[in-house]
């Protein structure tokens, strides 16, 4: 991608989405267990009200522009409001999706990883 800096907070979600629920499940197969309780567990840590935990998690580690990045997706309207979550998680839940959206377009993947990590170890699944 030659400028994420150019592209809508929502296509940056829209990706994003992507990118943290494939890193949730790349990190959950390493857990070892039934695909059912795997869904299960993807399920309850892919939605707005654990990726607003999870941004909570990094918020500190962030930098200037990471916070930038993640205040065009979270203030940025969408429209909906899911049933099973707060306006305010799901607004801090599409600023994530935003952020790990840029990051990977960005070519940032270490940074990526490294922020996912830090979600990952908090989750702490096993």
């Amino acid at each position: 991608m030659e400028n994420p800096n150019l592209l809508s907070p929502s296509v940056l979600a829209f990706v994003g989405d992507a990118v943290y629920g494939l890193m949730v499940r790349t990190a959950l197969a390493q857990v070892n267990r039934p695909s059912g309780e795997l869904h299960k567990l993807s399920v309850k840590l892919v939605n707005a009200t654990a990726q607003a935990e999870a941004y909570k998690i990094i918020e500190p580690t962030l930098s200037e522009k990471e916070v930038m990045v993640f205040k065009r997706g979270r203030n940025f309207k969408t429209g909906n409001t899911p049933k099973n979550s707060t306006g305010g998680d799901y607004h801090t839940a599409t600023g994530l999706e935003t952020l790990f959206g840029f990051l990977y377009l960005s070519g940032e993947r270490e940074r990526l990883e490294a922020l996912f990590n830090i979600i990952w170890e908090k989750f702490n699944i096993s």
